[in-house]
């Protein structure tokens, strides 16, 4: 018997390294990038209407998000409604679905908010309708994190995000630092194509470039390097920072010394 209702927990991203070649003819990029998943992710509910119905979206934040900026994108926009709509044009059927997306995950913070929301829409509904549907294809249509998100765990990511290698990593403990500000991923990229010795020794060819776009994402770096004494990561195109730990217990103790000091919203948590 087919699930009438499934909840699938759509978790986040860090690019723990990532290098970045120029653009192709195209205009992709092909990368190079360690990535994990973290304990801090979105919530998907789907129930199953009958086949004659109109599906249904609803999209709000968690009461729990630590930012919640406007939802001001129209719901065919949304990757996840989008997914679905891809799904259905893949099967040649509709699939009608009542969706309830709970995001913690900031928008435009370089986490993987949306593409893990798409990732968990194509699970979601091809185990609710049990279908038989190679969901690479569709994930690669949607975004070059998708794939990624398809496949979860500790990865390296390679090409246009269609060459994926699991790796075993051990628990990293990490402080995310989530500004107010997102960085909009296209205008980091057209800063990197700009430069002509993009910066990569900070482990992430996007830092100057998202330094080049957002300003304020630079004063936040160097405040937080001075306060905290460690070296400042960011995740993908930004705008979300982190901070490798040691432990949980210090990692937590940090977020209370960035909190206090600085108006960003800190979190602990780790890769899983």
């Amino acid at each position: 018997m087919k699930k009438k209702t499934v909840h699938y927990q759509a978790f986040a991203k860090v690019n723990l390294s990532l290098q970045v070649g120029k653009p192709m003819d195209d205009g992709m990029h092909s990368i190079l990038s360690k990535m994990s998943p973290i304990a801090f992710f979105d919530e998907l509910e789907l129930t199953k209407l009958d086949s004659y119905a109109l599906s249904r979206y609803a999209i709000i934040w968690n009461e729990n998000a630590p930012v919640k900026s406007e939802i001001d994108w129209s719901v065919s926009s949304d990757l996840a409604v989008r997914a679905h709509h891809l799904l259905e044009e893949k099967v040649g059927t509709t699939l009608p679905v009542q969706m309830k997306l709970e995001k913690r995950i900031p928008v435009g913070g370089g986490l993987g908010g949306g593409s893990a929301d798409a990732a968990a829409m194509l699970q979601a509904v091809s185990e609710m309708y049990s279908l038989d549907v190679d969901l690479k294809e569709i994930a690669m249509d949607l975004g070059s994190d998708v794939p990624y998100f398809l496949h979860g765990g500790a990865c390296v990511v390679r090409g246009i995000g269609n060459e994926i290698e699991p790796i075993t990593l051990e628990t990293i403990h990490l402080v995310l630092i989530i500004p107010e500000y997102g960085c909009s991923t296209a205008a980091v990229y057209n800063a990197f194509d700009s430069t002509t010795e993009p910066e990569s020794n900070s482990g992430n060819d996007l830092l100057a470039p998202a330094c080049a776009v957002e300003d304020r994402l630079s004063k936040d770096i160097d405040h937080l390097q001075t306060l905290t004494g460690h070296e400042i990561h960011l995740s993908g195109s930004g705008s979300t920072m982190f901070i490798i730990c040691d432990n949980a217990q210090y990692a937590t103790a940090l977020v209370h010394k960035i909190e206090e000091n600085t108006n960003l919203v800190a979190i602990a948590t780790h890769t899983c």
